[in-house]
């Protein structure tokens, strides 16, 4: 219960900080030249003045600032995120079509980064100053100074362009008709190159931070007093060691989520995934105001549910946290 009610605590905390950042964009967003109908015009190739003033009207663009944003907190009420003007259909319904696309991009780049950067990470510290450390930490500091889409447009050139092993881009094989467990597979197999990509620099970070938090962990007086019963190597690393390691690690993943939504726009634009990242660039060049709303709204959501998540399975890993408050 202890651990729940920190967690309810912490969820209720996050509310103020949606509401401002939705604020924020809002206000940011009056101050870009130009608007939705703007860019509508744009695409129909041109409009008259009366004709746009009628559409600003219909859409709510001609209210003052303040009134526009006191009927969108008013909707956001009712969880209703508004029309979009440029895709013709409700908010909600754009960004579910792409959610799934983006969580499954998040949700595989974060298990492959955060399962090999543990793994590399106590290597490293079991081999501390040897070249199996070297290599470890030097390949670490690579991936984390190369630009991600360096390594996804070098991933295109390498293993689609000149070996042929794997898709260039895209979700699936359009029209292939897959179902079942072959839609699963092709899907898998399109998400390779973009999963490897958007984790290789999150990899590096949390290999580094494993490596830092196992070498002082090791040092600790429990860590002696396993040893001096007798437990294994292996044992002390397992049971004793790699929880209390994990910590920062857990830590690590929280202040990253928002980071990992930024990464996913870079990588989606690379290799033409329909997924949020994609969708929030088309919104901000077209001057989608609700569908740009939208998408901050649903991630900022994203995170708090992540933070949410973290919080819970620190409480787990560290009882002291739940205990204390």
């Amino acid at each position: 219960m202890r651990v729940l009610a920190l967690a309810g605590r912490r969820l209720l905390a996050s509310l103020p900080t949606l509401l401002i950042i939705l604020v924020g964009l809002f206000l940011l967003l009056q101050l870009a030249p130009g608007d939705t109908v703007d860019a509508l015009m744009a695409q129909m190739g041109g409009g008259d003045p009366v004709q746009m003033e009628q559409l600003r009207q219909f859409y709510g663009l001609d209210a003052p600032v303040a009134v526009q944003l006191g009927r969108y907190l008013l909707r956001l009420l009712s969880f209703d995120l508004g029309f979009s003007a440029i895709y013709g259909q409700p908010v909600v319904q754009v960004i579910g079509e792409r959610l799934p696309v983006t969580l499954l991009l998040m949700g595989s780049a974060l298990c492959f980064s955060f399962a090999a950067g543990t793994a590399l990470g106590v290597l490293a510290a079991r081999r501390v100053n040897r070249w199996p450390d070297t290599l470890i930490s030097t390949l670490g500091l690579v991936f984390y100074a190369t630009p991600s889409f360096w390594f996804g447009l070098m991933g295109i050139v390498l293993f689609a362009v000149n070996l042929g092993w794997l898709p260039a881009g895209g979700f699936e094989e359009i029209g292939a008709g897959h179902a079942g467990l072959a839609r699963v597979a092709d899907i898998a197999w399109h998400l390779v190159l973009p999963t490897a990509t958007l984790a290789l620099i999150f990899l590096a970070t949390y290999l580094r931070i494993m490596r830092a938090a196992m070498l002082e962990v090791m040092t600790q007086d429990f860590i002696r007093t396993a040893r001096a019963k007798g437990l294994g190597e292996t044992g002390v690393v397992v049971r004793h060691a790699l929880r209390n390691a994990l910590l920062p690690m857990v830590t690590l993943v929280g202040l990253q989520a928002g980071t990992m939504l930024g990464g996913s726009v870079v990588v989606e634009s690379v290799f033409a995934l329909p997924g949020l990242g994609r969708l929030a660039y088309d919104a901000v060049v077209q001057r989608d105001l609700n569908m740009l709303l939208g998408i901050v709204f649903t991630s900022a959501l994203l995170v708090i549910v992540v933070n949410f998540c973290v919080d819970l399975l620190y409480a787990k890993l560290d009882p002291r946290i739940a205990a204390d408050r």
